[in-house]
């Protein structure tokens, strides 16, 4: 299976300056996609509820679209629940949150992702205690992600966003050593060329844990809208047998319209080598 084509749907008004293509509703997104010519939809939901599967499934079926993955961070963009928390309230609430997302996601056949909700290590809860919370967290989200016959996807961040993981080797080791065999990483691409030093090595390195790619350049905009080199990525991508979605969670500019017609064109091989000919 080759891999496959997605774009973002915020459902969220908060986050409307956030890095997500379409910001007006399910349905209109979904037009967008299709008519772009996407494969499937990542989608930023409010919570669970946002997500009845009766009726994104619908929306999905009309319009020929798989659903890529589903984003749980309105869980902090609202209401500011993290696993790392020091209050043990907020943290089961925080899971709680994250784990209906998970189930819903689950039942249209997707994954969930876990990025700002993972929190970060503060003083009053050291680096030690916040991994082992962490640990725990995607723990019991990827058993009830695996409920769905589904993984969880965690998403290293970048360090200006959390000071657990920012490096996608040091997760996936971090996965290994803890024995979370039902979580991937989400390999961001805008994170990566903050934190890595080569991002097709990187790639390769962590080889079967790669789970999903947020296809964004260097600047969070379009692929091919900054300096991040695409093609030894996509080798890479191919390298290891990735077969999942590269997923453009990137900023709406210069419009919504134009971020996804450059992010189609730069997953299209050069015209030469559809031609077999130097173009």
């Amino acid at each position: 299976m080759p891999m496959r084509s997605a774009i973002t749907i915020c459902l969220v008004p908060e986050a409307r300056q956030g890095p997500f293509v379409f910001h007006d509703g399910l349905e209109q997104g979904c037009r967008a996609a299709r008519a772009c010519g996407f494969d499937a939809v990542e989608i930023f939901p409010g919570s669970a509820a946002d997500l009845p599967a009766a009726e994104v499934g619908r929306v999905l079926a009309e319009q020929g679209l798989g659903l890529a993955a589903v984003g749980t961070g309105a869980g902090w963009v609202r209401h500011r629940l993290h696993f790392c928390h020091a209050d043990p309230a907020v943290r089961e609430r925080a899971i709680a949150f994250a784990g209906d997302i998970v189930a819903a996601a689950g039942r249209l056949g997707a994954p969930a992702i876990i990025g700002s909700m993972q929190g970060q290590a503060t003083p009053e809860v050291p680096r030690p205690d916040a991994l082992d919370l962490l640990a725990e967290a995607l723990s019991q989200l990827g058993s009830r992600a695996e409920a769905h016959g589904q993984v969880l996807l965690y998403e290293p961040l970048n360090r200006y966003e959390t000071n657990l993981f920012n490096l996608q080797g040091d997760a996936a080791a971090f996965l290994r050593d803890r024995g979370l065999g039902t979580v991937k990483l989400l390999c961001d691409l805008f994170h990566m060329a903050i934190e890595e030093t080569d991002i097709a090595r990187t790639l390769v390195a962590c080889g079967e844990l790669v789970g999903h790619v947020h296809w964004a350049d260097s600047n969070r905009r379009a692929m091919g809208f900054g300096h991040t080199d695409a093609g030894p990525i996509l080798a890479a991508l191919g390298r290891i047998g990735y077969e999942g979605c590269l997923s453009a969670e990137v900023f709406p500019l210069p419009s919504p319209e134009a971020a996804a017609r450059q992010t189609i064109s730069s997953l299209r091989p050069p015209a030469r080598d559809r031609a077999g000919t130097p173009a």
